[in-house]
């Protein structure tokens, strides 16, 4: 798998599972209605995990704009590899935020 397709994956479950544990503590009808911060917190590290554990070694796990600029700073990453993690995270999250949109029926 080359590194645009790890940051596009691991960048899309961070979002989706993210933006999942916030839905279900916001919802009215959901089964985690007003369940707090804790629970929020809890799943966005779970939704972190979960990306670095399934693409994590191909590509460095950055998933993060920031983290991959960081990591370029800090001459971990070749500054000719931050345009192919830029372009990989930003398309994967809007990919993922309309998916949801989509999926939740959001309007």
């Amino acid at each position: 798998m080359s590194i645009f397709g790890a940051e596009v994956i691991g960048t899309a479950l961070l979002i989706l599972l993210g933006n999942g544990v916030v839905a279900c503590v916001l919802l009215n009808l959901s089964k985690g209605q007003n369940s707090g911060w804790i629970v929020i917190t809890f799943g966005w590290g779970m939704a972190v995990m979960t990306g670095a554990f399934a693409v994590g070694r191909m590509s460095g796990g950055a998933f993060n704009p920031a983290v991959a600029i960081g990591a370029a700073m800090m001459k971990m990453l070749a500054f000719q590899q931050i345009w192919i993690h830029l372009a990989a995270e930003f398309a994967a999250a809007a990919a993922a935020a309309m998916a949801f949109k989509v999926i939740t029926k959001e309007s």
